[in-house]
């Protein structure tokens, strides 16, 4: 049975405007709770070692160490809380650092509303499922294995034709369905868009390893291609 008790969430973020705005976000999520907040890295390390977290809040650039090494350093304490990285340093090698420590997700400042709680909701699932005392159906287990932040083209790297706003209302839309395989018709309703255009951006998603399909037969008409989440 999965514990309904709120996840104990702590931000470490040193500049007090951004906190504000964590805190503010957080308190949107009836999930979770801000039990403590830490402009230092070391302040978060000695509280961590003496108090149960569920979750962190964690900026890469701290006035007393770097934020991934913090991470590092929680984990060679047997600290097993999940991180999500909220930051402006977005070079190759804190990212790849984060996600060798099994960050949940990865965020540059300045983020959406939208952005954290699509982060959110993400460790929830995962969450969910891994407390769970049911045996795990193929789908599932594809999910979580695959509940890591990927490294897919952005900006200028993009595809011609894929715009980033568009194709992260696609993103959101399937992440916010984990587990669960939609339509492009499904999708085109839900963030209003052409069917065409939904199935240009499901396309560059596969391309990209972001997203699995199937083809459904029992449709009771022509065969119907579904697609899902399955974040690298």
């Amino acid at each position: 049975m999965v514990s309904r008790r709120m996840i104990r969430t702590v931000i470490v973020e040193d500049d007090a405007m951004v906190a504000s705005i964590n805190e503010k976000y957080l308190k949107t999520l009836p999930e979770l709770s801000a039990v403590a907040l830490f402009g230092k890295g070391a302040d978060a390390l000695e509280y961590v070692a003496d108090n149960p977290v569920d979750l962190m809040l964690l900026d890469v650039y701290l006035p007393d160490m770097d934020g991934v090494e913090l991470l590092h350093q929680l984990r060679e304490r047997g600290c097993h809380a999940s991180a999500i990285m909220i930051t402006a340093a977005n070079d190759v090698s804190h990212f790849e650092r984060a996600l060798h420590l099994g960050v949940v997700d990865y965020l540059i400042k300045p983020f959406s509303y939208k952005r954290f709680e699509s982060a959110v909701k993400r460790y929830l699932s995962h969450r969910e499922l891994m407390q769970r005392d049911e045996a795990f159906t193929q789908e599932e287990i594809d999910y979580v294995i695959s509940s890591r932040v990927s490294v897919a083209p952005e900006g200028n790297r993009l595809k011609k034709g894929i715009l980033p706003q568009t194709l992260e209302m696609v993103r959101t839309c399937l992440r916010s369905h984990p587990g669960e395989y939609l339509t492009s018709d499904d999708i085109a309703k839900e963030i209003k868009m052409s069917k065409v255009t939904a199935r240009r951006y499901l396309n560059y998603l596969i391309d990209c390893n972001e997203v699995v399909y199937r083809i459904n037969y029992l449709t009771g008409g022509r065969p119907s291609k579904e697609y899902a989440w399955i974040l690298m």
